[in-house]
């Protein structure tokens, strides 16, 4: 730091820049009285002291208002520093002008208060938008960093929670298996002895047992969306679609669904979340649909730099005043023994549309089917 930067740091940038106003403000009084005193004009002496006290005012008004112009404190200095520069440079100036043999300045002290007085509002000036500059740039390196400690807290919750998930699914999954072992068990050993009403509470036990293990399995997948995911390349949806259709080949087999796929595009993403997506859309354009031959839709559209991709049904549809809330963790609109389901699907669904920057949102009336569409980021390829 120069040391005139540290003389001013000391003093104090907006102490200075009042200081200044004040200075040039009374010098400009007393000159005019000095002037009227010795009988010059009084136009004259106007428009000089107007010369000398106008910048004073401004500076003594603009360093008070410092506060309210946008500008950190830590940079009224700066400001204080350009205000002192444009003293020096006016006041350099005479001088050397005054060292000419050939030329002088037929009131020195007259001209010296005009030009610092201009040359220090004019730095004032310029000091202004420097320390906005300045103050613009640490702001945006301020939120930054606040950015970069929110997102590493994220990382750090987001991998806490992979470890609970991971440790939860693990440690439950386990006496899971040991209840449902032991009521087959019980089932098979003792079968002659029980009654209908036994074997229908063992049947339940084993069924509840079976759906928490189906819930913690989706608690796991859900919570590993971000961190277990695949770096993002090209993915052809038509591949992707072939894959879930073979996946479901059973369900579509015995549902006797018509499902129509159109051409689908190449975006950029993760495979196997993207199959995962389709699985459990399709899954569910199937499981809630009363017809004999479900239909079903696939298409997509191009929206810019990003696919819109819609798969629609003719199901039983679903309440609009729902179709929030059916994205969140654990929300059935159905009991189990009207539906299966864990109630995290699309819970998952759009973890992974929201992980490929995009949305997800339904569009139904009971009765009247659901078309859940989401958009994904399109290639570099524009024909595709």
């Amino acid at each position: 730091m120069a040391h005139w930067e540290r003389i001013v740091t000391a003093v104090g940038g907006r102490r200075l820049v009042v200081a200044l106003g004040v200075s040039y403000t009374v010098l400009a009084l007393g000159w005019a009285l000095a002037q009227i005193a010795e009988g010059n004009p009084l136009s004259s002496v106007l428009i000089v002291t107007l010369f000398i006290g106008v910048p004073g005012i401004t500076l003594l008004y603009g360093g008070y208002r410092l506060p309210d112009l946008g500008v950190r404190p830590e940079f009224y200095p700066v400001i204080a520093g350009w205000c002192l520069g444009g003293f020096g440079l006016m006041l350099g100036s005479l001088v050397l002008y005054q060292l000419e043999p050939a030329e002088s300045v037929s009131d020195p002290s007259r001209a010296a208060l005009v030009l610092t007085a201009f040359g220090s509002l004019a730095g004032f000036g310029v000091g202004i938008y420097d320390a906005r500059a300045k103050t613009g740039a640490r702001e945006v390196e301020l939120r930054n960093r606040e950015l970069d400690r929110t997102r590493a807290q994220l990382e750090a919750s987001n991998e806490r929670l992979e470890q609970f998930a991971y440790a939860a699914s693990h440690d439950l999954e386990e006496p899971l298996r040991m209840i449902t072992s032991y009521l087959t068990l019980i089932e098979r050993r003792y079968a002659d002895e029980l009654d209908d009403d036994g074997e229908e509470f063992i049947e339940f036990a084993v069924d509840g047992a079976e759906r928490m293990r189906q819930m913690i399995d989706g608690l796991l997948e859900y919570s590993r969306v971000d961190t277990q995911g695949k770096p993002f390349e090209p993915v052809d949806l038509n591949a992707v679609i072939a894959d879930v259709r073979k996946d479901l080949e059973l369900q579509l087999t015995d549902s006797g669904a018509d499902v129509d796929i159109e051409e689908l595009p190449r975006v950029e993403g993760d495979h196997a979340q993207l199959r995962q997506l389709f699985q459990n859309l399709l899954s569910n354009a199937l499981e809630y649909n009363d017809d004999e031959s479900p239909r079903v839709r696939v298409s997509a559209e191009r929206t810019g730099p990003r696919w819109t991709v819609s798969v629609s049904d003719d199901g039983i549809g679903i309440d609009p005043e729902d179709s929030d809330r059916i994205f969140d963790v654990f929300q059935r609109l159905h009991t189990a023994e009207e539906h299966s389901g864990s109630g995290i699907g699309l819970a998952l669904c759009r973890r992974i549309v929201e992980r490929h920057g995009g949305e997800i949102w339904v569009e139904s009336e009971p009765g009247e089917g659901s078309t859940f569409s989401f958009t994904l980021p399109a290639t570099g390829d524009a024909t595709r």
